[in-house]
């Protein structure tokens, strides 16, 4: 019977006894540090499963989903209602008196049609006028020539931009940055001098207030300076990271094309909605209203009208939330799949899987994403209203930093968990908790690549918007008579071409954010799926602020 049960006993320094054989023959309970030791080794079996899911995806998120679809529903519902039950008579109001007979407003047919010729004769005299107005007519032809040359531009200098920071990153970067300083110092001068010489602004800005005025734009300047040398090394790192990611989204150009369309269909989705705001206005009565003894005949609306608008609004802004999130969602899972793809291959139908799972089973989370973003871009607006009124107390200081704290953290979850989404499938929480963790735990910052590479890209799109501005408005004074109205042209343009431009830095921006998320899992597999990226990547510095979960764990190194 000992050798049978022998095997069953537990290793133990003690001799067998008749007394202490039921004891030790019942195993130890585990120790803290060997449950420790469990839960770290399965967490750790855990995250080295991350990677790419190219299987079917459950759907996640489902709750957001049905109530932004409860919502829409409900904004066309009552947007058609709006259309069928309008009241014709609101654009006749004006050709309708109050009747002391009835006691109720009535409309008079002679008032109503003499007024109907006398705009039909003012809209005719508006139009001659027009017609005669040679320097408006040039000006508004100009105008529109200007913004359609500029719409064109556009695409080919985006893509040669792309093509620039591709091959001639550090020369792009190294170009720009002197402008960085030369142009507010130019239009800091340019300012004083032209203020100078005009004596209307010389009148109203007396010469001691300008020179103040200069001095303290000459200190910022000066300021900037200081930060760019300061961070010296954080640039000549940067400019490798925006190298890879030029590359990389060189190689998924096809987002060019999908994303614009998925704005045109955000715009088509709207244009309904916008009709049923219009219409919204239609819905109530005439009625007589009493004022200092005198009736008048006032629209008054119905009820329910500034409901539907605050539903109406609250739909569109939760529904561009949700696009930009979509987006984020299709450049992420497509720049992935061509970074987990062997030998550089981009993978075929990339786009289309990632717009069908953005669309399709991750919709709750792209909904739940917009949603937290929506929410988080109206309260802060709100403390920054509050903060404007100049709410003073300390009651209102300590709420304003308690919601400024939250939103700070709000954003740092945000930050990768849709690029996470996008790579996993997973939904909304658990992949802001594993995101946090997988950074955590190698080491990784979620600061470092956003400051620095969004604002050397801003200040990049900046200085070459503003010298293409320069030159338009230098052709426009060559070629035409415009005058003083060749800079407002030359300033839309410029307005233009920027919104394009930072349509661009928001698609290469999110695909460094990928491929930051790429290399983090990479990094955490103990793989290498694009060389170039390790190369670069490796270079970040090391956040001080986490402490790796698994000690025995070594960071891959390339």
């Amino acid at each position: 019977m000992g050798n049978s049960e022998e095997p069953n006993k537990p290793s133990t320094l003690y001799d067998s006894s008749s007394q202490t054989q039921a004891l030790l023959s019942k195993p130890y309970p585990p120790s803290i540090e060997e449950t420790h030791n469990d839960s770290i080794e399965s967490d750790q079996n855990q995250y080295l499963q991350i990677s790419y899911n190219y299987g079917p995806r459950q759907f996640r998120d489902l709750p957001f989903l049905i109530l932004f679809i409860l919502l829409v529903l409900a904004t066309f519902a009552f947007g058609i209602y709006c259309i069928v039950n309008r009241n014709a008579d609101y654009s006749n109001l004006s050709s309708y008196v109050y009747d002391s007979s009835s006691s109720a407003c009535v409309s008079e047919e002679s008032s109503a049609s003499i007024g109907r010729k006398f705009d039909q004769i003012f809209r005719l005299q508006n139009l001659s006028f027009y017609k005669s107005s040679s320097s408006s007519a040039h000006f508004v032809k100009d105008l529109i020539w200007t913004l359609v040359i500029t719409a064109i531009l556009s695409v080919p200098f985006t893509l040669g931009i792309l093509l620039l920071l591709k091959h001639y990153t550090k020369q792009l970067v190294y170009a720009t940055l002197p402008f960085f300083i030369i142009m507010p110092i130019f239009f800091n001068i340019y300012w004083f001098v032209a203020c100078t010489y005009s004596s209307s602004c010389s009148d109203s800005f007396p010469l001691a207030y300008r020179i103040l005025v200069l001095v303290f734009v000459f200190l910022i300047i000066g300021a900037i300076v200081w930060i760019i040398v300061a961070n010296w090394n954080r640039v000549e790192l940067t400019v490798r990271i925006i190298g890879v990611a030029s590359y990389a989204l060189s190689r998924n150009l096809s987002l060019f094309g999908v994303l614009p369309c998925l704005i045109i269909g955000l715009l088509v989705y709207y244009a309904p909605i916008v009709v049923f705001l219009v219409f919204a206005r239609f819905n109530g009565e005439i009625e007589a209203t009493e004022s200092d003894g005198e009736y008048s005949c006032e629209w008054n609306q119905d009820n329910w009208v500034p409901a539907y608008y605050a539903l109406a609004i609250i739909t569109m802004l939760w529904s561009a939330t949700a696009m930009l999130e979509a987006q984020v969602y299709v450049i992420s899972g497509t720049v992935a799949q061509w970074y987990f793809s062997k030998d550089d291959l981009k993978p075929r139908w990339s786009i289309r899987s990632s717009l069908r799972n953005a669309f399709g089973p991750s919709s709750g989370t792209v909904c739940f994403s917009g949603l937290l973003i929506f929410v988080v871009r109206v309260v802060r607006a709100a403390v920054d209203t509050a903060r404007q009124e100049d709410s003073r107390g300390i009651f209102n200081l300590i709420v304003r930093c308690c919601v400024n704290a939250f939103l700070s953290a709000v954003d740092f979850l945000n930050k990768f968990t849709i690029n996470f989404a996008a790579i996993t499938g997973e939904p909304y929480c658990s992949s802001s908790k594993m995101t946090y963790e997988l950074l955590k735990r190698n080491l990784l910052s979620a600061v470092f690549v956003e400051t620095v590479s969004t604002r050397i890209l801003a200040g990049i799109i900046f200085v070459l918007s503003a010298i293409y501005a320069i030159a338009v408005c230098a052709i426009l004074h060559a070629a035409t008579n415009l005058g003083v109205y060749s800079y407002f042209v030359a300033a839309m343009g410029w307005v233009v071409l920027i919104v394009v431009m930072g349509f661009f830095v928001h698609v290469l921006d999110n695909v460094i954010d990928t491929v930051y998320v790429c290399y983090a899992i990479d990094r955490d597999r103990g793989e290498v799926c694009k060389q170039e990226v390790h190369e670069v990547y490796v270079h970040l510095p090391i956040s001080r602020n986490h402490t790796s979960s698994f000690p025995s764990r070594t960071p891959l190194s390339v």
